[in-house]
């Protein structure tokens, strides 16, 4: 590669893709053990037949055992309540403790419905709370959104008047 400054772009590429590469820049390259094409092809090609029976065994065969690990989980349960541990606490879904929490029955003069319902949303959102909640949440959400909806109407139709 020159570095003369009379060479033109296209030159220089050229010289790059026919220059070997140093040591330093080559990455190993991965190693796969084993081909995942041909396995998704032979579970696609309808050749591997499992029975129902067999199947049907199957799940019997993993289902057993559990009996223990439920015991297990209802003891700690009753352990936990004996320590006095509380249960949680789910947030409501009634109407009236959201309109409460939202605000809405305070009769403020001015109210940003906007930032209310953005302020309760990165509270109450379904993708912001735990697993075992967002179903919870979701309805939260709903809820708020149409207290808020009814809210703004109300409002904007005492402002007409």
């Amino acid at each position: 590669m020159g570095t003369g400054a009379d060479r033109d772009f296209a030159a220089l590429l050229d010289d790059l893709f026919a220059a070997p590469p140093r040591a330093a820049e080559i990455a190993p390259s991965p190693v796969i053990r084993m081909d995942y094409l041909s396995v998704a092809e032979e579970l696609h090609s309808g050749r591997i037949k499992v029975s129902p029976d067999h199947a049907a065994a199957e799940y019997r065969e993993a289902e057993t055992g559990h009996e223990g690990s439920f015991a297990a989980l209802l003891a700690n349960l009753e352990r936990l309540a004996e320590l006095g541990v509380a249960e949680e606490k789910l947030p409501p879904i009634d109407p009236d403790s959201i309109a409460a929490e939202l605000g809405l029955g305070t009769g403020k003069p001015r109210v940003d419905f906007g930032r209310l319902r953005r302020d309760f949303a990165f509270a109450n959102h379904p993708d912001r709370v735990a697993p075992h909640l967002q179903q919870r949440a979701m309805v939260r959400m709903q809820i708020a959104n149409m207290l808020i909806d009814d809210a703004k109407r109300r409002a904007a139709r005492s402002t007409k008047r």
